[in-house]
């Protein structure tokens, strides 16, 4: 099983594109911390009896694996969430490029955390299929042009939001690979989202975002459970099974499916075309993430 590992956090990555391309976009006129309180909320009641099943392994985390834990559901759960929807919020969601620019840098902070904090050391073959990964997601965001940065005043603050999320995705990568370390993936997937609910709860009471709940109408609540059997809980599944057996290096490679799926789904669902040098793009894309995969063969 550990060859198809990859193909799980390529699954995962897929499923996360479906949510931000056909499910999270009805949920944009509520209150960005309420969305990510509601969904981890909802999942991790769900994923309760996993909890109780495997209640045992809990005693075998270290100070050092809750602290991980911790950072996941802060940094990926939270911050890394609301960040990028910030962002996307700043430039009214349509000229997108500098927030998807800066998301595409993820891979670049996830493998230097990865080679600092969990001592992989990938080899040259990797480095090289993970930089050519990069430049076919760039190519196919943009061709070969540079960035649009005449969104208005607010490029910057969108920039930096989408840094913040680039960086935070970037660590939890890292840090779930690291947390996983003791523990199976049923158990770690509930304590993700447990952590995630427990800091998103005290954000929306503090904040008084929660009073927003009775804006929420039944299409919105039909949305989040769909999030919580498809794109929540069963893709963090996924994902951190395949993570427990393969390197964050090569996750994070993996994870460039998002944008790929993406292309896909706004092809077919909204009639957006990518031209030949753009499809240009998604078939270098398309390949460094199968050459990263079978490096872990």
């Amino acid at each position: 099983m550990k060859n198809l590992a990859p193909i799980f956090v390529i699954v995962a990555a897929s499923l996360w594109a479906t949510d931000g391309i056909i499910l999270r976009p009805s949920l944009f006129s509520l209150p960005v911390s309420l969305v990510v309180f509601i969904e981890t909320t909802i999942v991790a009641l769900l994923l309760t009896p996993f909890f109780i099943k495997r209640r045992g392994e809990i005693k075998k985390l270290n100070p050092k694996d809750w602290l991980a834990f911790i950072g996941v559901g802060l940094l990926g759960g939270a911050l890394g969430t609301m960040a990028i929807t910030r962002a996307l919020f700043y430039v009214n969601f349509v000229n997108l490029s500098i927030v998807i620019f800066i998301q595409k840098l993820q891979p670049v902070f996830a493998l230097t955390l990865a080679a600092i904090f969990l001592k992989e050391k990938p080899n040259s073959k990797f480095f090289f299929w993970a930089l050519l990964s990069i430049a076919g997601a760039y190519i196919m965001t943009f061709g070969f042009n540079f960035p649009n940065l005449s969104t208005g005043d607010k490029t910057a603050i969108a920039a930096l939001f989408g840094l913040i999320a680039s960086v935070s995705f970037a660590s939890s990568t890292v840090l779930s690979k690291r947390a996983l370390k003791n523990v199976g993936f049923e158990l770690g997937t509930y304590l993700r989202f447990l952590i995630t609910s427990i800091i998103m709860a005290v954000i929306v009471v503090s904040s008084g975002t929660i009073e927003s709940v009775s804006g929420i109408n039944g299409s919105q609540i039909i949305i989040f459970l769909v999030i919580a059997f498809s794109t929540g809980g069963p893709a963090i599944f996924l994902y951190y099974y395949g993570l427990q057996k393969i390197s964050a290096s090569v996750a994070t490679i993996c994870e460039l499916a998002f944008p790929l799926v993406a292309v896909i789904l706004e092809y077919f669902i909204h009639g957006n075309i990518l031209d030949s040098v753009q499809w240009i793009g998604v078939v270098i894309l398309l390949t460094g993430i199968l050459k990263v995969s079978s490096l872990q063969r």
